[in-house]
């Protein structure tokens, strides 16, 4: 799920803080609102939500706040004008991660909808899959991991009023089994690829 190296890594996509580009993020560069655009519309207090609750930031309204206050005197339209803007609003305090990690992950998320098309594909997914067929999903984004986990319980579950019955009709049986428990990345894996360090790998198999 979400962006791939090869796209964070290329600066004219907008996704990455790390190299300067115009601020885009969009993952089909033809159509939607560019991040740029977005930024220069969205309410303060809907930009605090999407920081708080997508990208799970602390100082949200800090960094709501600062940006509104930024865009006001000029367009906020290339990456490293926004990691700037977040740089200096967010307190620093040790962390491993970049101070705009968390707000540019929420930015990419809102403006392309990631939450919703992953709910959709995953739904998709099991129509497709034959029996015995698996569905493998890595995360890299506790609330991308919490759907899926939450889908893949469900599906491997009898709805409440069936449960424990010895007959279950059919369409109502689980259409998925759950394969282990969730996989992260080893310490060897997170060294050959940092990327890696917050993937999560959950598999359910094709069981109705």
């Amino acid at each position: 799920l979400g962006v791939s190296s090869p796209q964070l890594d290329e600066a004219d996509r907008g996704f990455s803080f790390l190299r300067d580009g115009p601020l885009d993020m969009r993952m089909d560069p033809d159509s939607g609102v560019p991040a740029s655009a977005w930024l220069a519309a969205v309410d303060e207090q809907d930009l605090k939500l999407v920081l708080k609750k997508v990208g799970e930031e602390k100082y949200a309204h800090r960094i709501a706040r600062a940006i509104v206050a930024a865009r006001d005197e000029a367009p906020i339209s290339r990456t490293a004008q926004l990691a700037r803007i977040v740089e200096e609003a967010r307190p620093a305090r040790g962390e491993k991660i970049h101070p705009a990690t968390r707000t540019f992950q929420a930015i990419r998320i809102a403006i392309n909808d990631e939450l919703g098309q992953l709910e959709s594909v995953l739904k998709q997914a099991v129509n497709v899959l034959k029996h015995g067929g698996r569905l493998c999903v890595i995360s890299f984004h506790s609330l991308e991991d919490r759907i899926v986990k939450r889908f893949m319980r469900d599906a491997s579950r009898e709805p409440e009023q069936y449960r424990g019955m010895p007959n279950v009709p059919a369409e109502h049986r689980p259409k998925l089994r759950i394969i282990g428990k969730a996989i992260a990345a080893t310490p060897a894996e997170i060294a050959a690829n940092p990327r890696a360090r917050s993937a999560h790998l959950r598999i359910a198999e094709r069981s109705g």
